[in-house]
């Protein structure tokens, strides 16, 4: 099988390159104690995960819930998780290796996620200092969460890399839809928090097992 010649890779963060389930699953669940909410285990809180802290809150949250209280919650569950994210956040084994691999080959590599955009970068700068990230995009006003594919296209052109010779890789539905909706190579990552069977109904161009695996399912620029 001929394999894709690929200039940039677009990576997902929560579930793709960092296991954070356990920071936010203690911070969500601290932010609802305090406020005389149900807590959920982690188990539960591995299912709320992927389109961002308000729908991770929402999903969190008994309904009826207004829109106010809702509001309030994601500026507490901010400000909590600013102090505590690195507690329980860490890159998935092979993650480093897999990007300086990338990186020497021409690849130029970079994340689209549907994190609050501050949180993106305070990651990746603490947990990847020797990586060097053509590209960041977290949600942030003026640009549409995933699947919509403004992001990941914004990536593509401001890195002149063609949608065709771009690979977008992730955990979810949701970065598979957005690959396809942007015209990218899709890549399911099946070591994250959504399910093989639902990310395999979404018929990605290629499904890969460990992180190291991306070397020889593309063929990165030279």
């Amino acid at each position: 099988m001929l394999l894709p010649v690929i200039r940039t890779v677009i990576f997902d963060l929560d579930g793709t390159l960092v296991h954070s389930l356990p920071g936010i699953a203690a911070s969500l669940n601290r932010v609802l104690e305090q406020n005389a909410f149900p807590t959920h285990p982690e188990s539960a809180v591995r299912g709320f995960i992927g389109d961002g802290m308000r729908m991770l809150i929402e999903r969190a949250l008994p309904h009826p819930i207004s829109s106010n209280t809702l509001d309030t919650m994601v500026i507490a569950m901010k400000d909590d998780y600013t102090l505590t994210w690195k507690e329980g956040t860490t890159p998935y084994p092979g993650v480093i290796e897999t990007l300086t691999s990338l990186s020497k080959k021409g690849t130029a590599i970079a994340i689209c996620s549907n994190k609050p955009h501050v949180f993106c970068q305070k990651i990746t700068d603490a947990l990847f200092p020797h990586i060097t990230f053509s590209k960041i995009i977290g949600q942030r006003d003026g640009i549409p969460s995933k699947p919509d594919p403004v992001g990941a296209i914004k990536i593509a052109a401001q890195l002149n890399t063609p949608v065709s010779e771009t690979a977008f890789l992730g955990d979810s539905t949701i970065d598979l839809i957005t690959a396809k909706n942007a015209g990218m190579v899709s890549i399911a990552a099946t070591w994250g928090y959504h399910d093989p069977p639902a990310l395999a109904a979404e018929n990605p161009d290629y499904s890969i097992d460990h992180i190291s695996d991306l070397l020889t399912t593309i063929t990165p620029t030279v």
